[in-house]
């Protein structure tokens, strides 16, 4: 029976019969997500996210709305979805403040709505509190986080514009200790050296700074999200050159390789 065209398969690319049942495949260089229908790219593979914005009283009300649209250009870049990346935010200032859960919202138009809505917060910078409010609650399954045990990768993103008011080290460390991959973004006053202990390793891709919020949109561009599993840990395959499966592909490389030169020795 051609299952594909007989039910509603639902198959965003493709749809490919087996007998009795069907199921869906994605072009090349996509992956079928978790509903086992849709499609993406690596790059907006699953994942839980969770910003932290300052609305600290020195980030001034003109720059929040810039940090508002900073957010909402990191959500444009992610395929956000139920079964997708999923997306909360967290304003901090002398307290901490959910401003919506990770299982709020499903869609990017949703997520952005709701993103120019927050009001600024003002008063101090506590970005130790809000680590940990993000490591005790952000990524607690009452929130929507999604199990551990499923290994979607779970990110966190920090924006802050000057020196934190407490002690950071703690939960920056527990957090990465957690298999939360950091990103730290730093404006105007941020310190270096806390945006460094924040971020996870290599720091040099998980750790930006501008000098004013003119500029966050470029840092906004820039910001590569490691959303895939093995790239969320900074980490590169690599190969052991000496494994016995390695050896015998170079060989075999090897060989093709000289059968399409001795092929072009003889045409030529």
């Amino acid at each position: 029976m051609d299952m594909c065209n007989t039910v509603k398969h639902g198959c965003e690319y493709q749809c490919v019969n087996t007998p009795g049942s069907y199921y869906c495949i994605c072009p090349e260089g996509q992956l079928l997500q978790e509903d086992s229908k849709t499609c993406g790219t690596c790059k907006s593979a699953n994942i839980d996210l969770v910003l932290l914005i300052d609305g600290s009283k020195s980030v001034r009300p003109q720059n929040f709305e810039l940090v508002k649209k900073f957010v909402n250009q990191v959500v444009d870049s992610l395929d956000v979805s139920a079964y997708g990346t999923r997306v909360g935010l967290v304003q901090y200032s002398s307290r901490v403040r959910t401003e919506f859960p990770l299982n709020m919202y499903h869609t990017a138009e949703d997520i952005k709505a709701a993103v120019m809505k927050v009001d600024y917060m003002e008063k101090g910078t506590m970005t130790g509190l809000a680590l940990k409010h993000m490591l005790e609650n952000s990524f607690s399954e009452a929130e929507g986080a999604r199990p551990a045990s499923r290994n979607i990768p779970r990110v966190g993103l920090v924006f802050t514009d000057g020196r934190s008011q407490d002690d950071i080290s703690e939960y920056a460390k527990k957090a990465k200790e957690a298999g939360i991959t950091m990103y730290a973004v730093g404006v105007g006053k941020a310190v270096e050296d806390e945006l460094r202990e924040i971020a996870s390793e290599p720091v040099e891709k998980h750790f930006y700074y501008a000098t004013d919020f003119s500029a966050i949109n470029t840092i906004a561009e820039d910001l590569k999200l490691n959303v895939c599993p093995a790239e969320s840990q900074g980490e590169v395959a690599m190969k052991d050159p000496c494994a016995c499966e390695n050896l015998v592909e170079f060989q075999q490389a090897t060989i093709n390789s000289l059968d399409q030169l001795t092929q072009k020795h003889i045409l030529y």
